[in-house]
């Protein structure tokens, strides 16, 4: 190296080349301390223009924040400090207060031994023999070859099996099944039918008593119904069917009903016992957790949400209550977000929760100290590719967006991450309230926003 190329005003030749290291030294501080490259001004007038300007945009009610985290930079905000309904986009606060409080695998259930009694209490657990994981049968085969009488004490769950502000009407459907302390084949019953067949399969087998099919209405498809306070299941249609019928059903939960599920499944008494809790509890774990938080985020499922609250407020207090666990996250976890947080439940369902676009942001910030990269992409939606991402955000190479959605009637919200063209990861959160008609054309102009920050940043 040539340092006569860099002398600055000595004539002591022998210094020379410890001047140019603090030349350098200093140089590389400055730089360090001045961050990753923000917006420019046109840069984010060029964006302003693309959110405040859109006319899809204009026709709701809609806040946007982009944040990177690097830099520690607010990039851009528009109506980013204004409450929106969040719908799902709750279950990203589900899923940092079960990143904070849980440990890497599911605790299943627990239990204590008095005398001759084994007496067996819920987690919150909702994977036990659900239909869409791999067969969890833990509790189970556990039970199954113990010699004490078993007994099901319920007493740690303080709860309602409705969350607040949800829909009365929508006890009918998959997305609003009912919590308990110990879920059983997802609380739903399940109902498959080839083209030919009257019933072709029902899960749990229970339920098939409690089915009556009326074929004197003409249906290609079934028409099903559960009447709203027994687990009684009408269902409508012509045979032969011209597709096949796949129906996943919530069933009225209550106690007894599961211990008659589980007198079944081990073909053994099981009763159940209301005392004080045993002092000493072993707890039973099965698999991992990552496989309820993808189920969570990347296919939105409401009664994966509600339980995993659940299960974090048995990790606490040896209680099951979502009021409870909320407050406690909201207090000690959550304390550092920018606005004040309306929440009430862990998927999103009720329309009483509010947050801001910038408390998300700050949240998803706060979540990459849990998760890594390659976990937010196992994790997250990913653009044009899994769950309720797979017909947006699409992209030639890999995925540019990981994200979770979030839509009630009239609200749509997008919030996650943002993988830019030269390697970044920058954090937004698109919130729209009070449009009519479909979210389609909020998706579109959000997919050209995104594309353009991908492209240019």
């Amino acid at each position: 190296m040539e340092y006569a190329s860099i002398y600055i005003g000595t004539q002591n030749h022998k210094k020379k080349p410890f001047l140019w290291f603090c030349v350098l030294f200093f140089a590389s501080v400055f730089l360090s301390c001045a961050g990753p490259k923000v917006l420019t001004k046109k840069e984010k007038k060029s964006l302003h223009e693309l959110v405040s300007s859109s006319p899809i945009f204009s026709k709701s009610y809609t806040g946007f924040a982009l944040y990177d985290p690097v830099a520690k930079e607010m990039l851009y905000e528009f109506d980013a400090d204004k409450h929106f309904t969040p719908a799902s986009n709750t279950k990203i606060f589900t899923l940092y207060t079960a990143l904070s409080i849980l440990d890497d695998s599911i605790p299943a259930f627990e239990y204590g031994i008095t005398g001759d009694s084994l007496i067996f209490y819920g987690t919150g657990d909702p994977s036990l023999l659900h239909p869409f994981f791999v067969e969890n049968d833990t509790l189970l085969r556990f039970l199954e070859n113990r010699p004490e009488q078993l007994f099901y004490c319920p007493d740690n769950f303080i709860d309602e099996r409705l969350g607040a502000g949800w829909a009365w009407d929508d006890y009918l459907y998959y997305y609003q099944v009912e919590k308990s302390a110990i879920p059983i084949y997802g609380n739903v019953v399940t109902i498959k039918k080839d083209t030919n067949t009257l019933v072709d399969a029902v899960t749990p087998a229970y339920f098939q008593k409690h089915i009556q099919w009326n074929t004197g209405i003409e249906r290609s498809r079934p028409r099903f119904k559960r009447a709203l306070t027994t687990n009684d299941i009408n269902l409508e249609g012509t045979l032969p069917l011209q597709k096949a019928f796949h129906q996943e059903i919530p069933f009225l939960y209550n106690d007894s009903l599961l211990t008659a599920l589980l007198q079944m499944e081990l073909g053994k008494e099981v009763q159940l016992i209301s005392m004080p809790q045993l002092p000493i509890k072993e707890k039973i774990y099965s698999g991992s957790m990552d496989s309820l938080y993808r189920r969570m985020m990347v296919e939105s499922d409401n009664f994966v949400a509600e339980q995993l609250l659940l299960m974090c407020a048995n990790e606490l207090f040896d209680t099951m209550n979502t009021r409870r666990i909320i407050t406690y996250a909201k207090d000690s976890l959550l304390q550092d977000l920018p606005d004040p947080l309306r929440w009430v439940d862990g998927s999103g369902l009720s329309r009483y929760n509010l947050f801001t676009p910038r408390s998300i942001v700050r949240l998803l910030e706060k979540i990459q100290d849990h998760l890594s990269v390659e976990d937010i992409k196992a994790i997250f939606a990913a653009g044009g590719e899994t769950g309720t991402l797979t017909n947006y955000y699409r992209s030639k190479g890999e995925p540019f967006i990981y994200a979770k959605t979030g839509t009630l009637s009239n609200r749509h919200c997008l919030s996650g991450y943002l993988f830019t063209k030269t390697g970044k990861v920058l954090i937004f959160s698109f919130m729209h309230n009070n449009f009519y008609g479909s979210s389609t054309p909020l998706k579109k102009e959000m997919d050209n926003v995104l594309r353009v920050l991908y492209e240019e940043h």
